[in-house]
């Protein structure tokens, strides 16, 4: 590994989709987005529905939109451990538009709060999706 850089993993549960050195990654975790840089203090974070960004050159050079999961950094190293994993360039937003509608009527729907917490999750999910999927036409 180069002195400059970090050795970045990304997990999903059906496999490892990405292991490299990289520049720098920014994560969007629960308490707000953060960077990793060579020589980042350890810790661990939840992270929330949003896009990693991975650098190299100066520049972003992959956009990997997450579900959710944890992150691991040490001074060396980054481990994202990721519920769904997908490309940004791969969002299908008329897919998720569909499921969204979907969502919203099993909310209509929901018998309990357990079931109605975790239609919502979907939906936030779903949500963050679209979000990604837009702002990757002003990048």
């Amino acid at each position: 590994m180069a002195e400059n850089a970090v050795a970045f993993e990304l997990v999903s549960p059906e496999r490892l989709l990405l292991s490299e050195d990289v520049e720098m990654v920014v994560i969007p975790g629960a308490s707000g987005d953060f960077g990793v840089l060579p020589g980042h203090s350890p810790v661990l974070s939840n992270i929330r529905p949003g896009v990693i960004h991975v650098f190299g050159g100066g520049n972003v050079e992959q956009r990997i939109f997450v579900a959710g999961g944890f992150a691991e950094v040490t001074e060396l190293r980054c481990t994202v451990l990721a519920d769904e994993a997908l490309v940004v360039d791969d969002i299908d937003t008329g897919a998720v538009e569909k499921n969204l509608q979907d969502l919203a009527e099993d909310l209509t729907e929901a018998g309990d709060d357990v079931e109605r917490t975790r239609i919502e999750g979907k939906m936030a999910v779903g949500r963050a999706m679209l979000t990604a999927a837009a702002e990757r036409l002003y990048q």
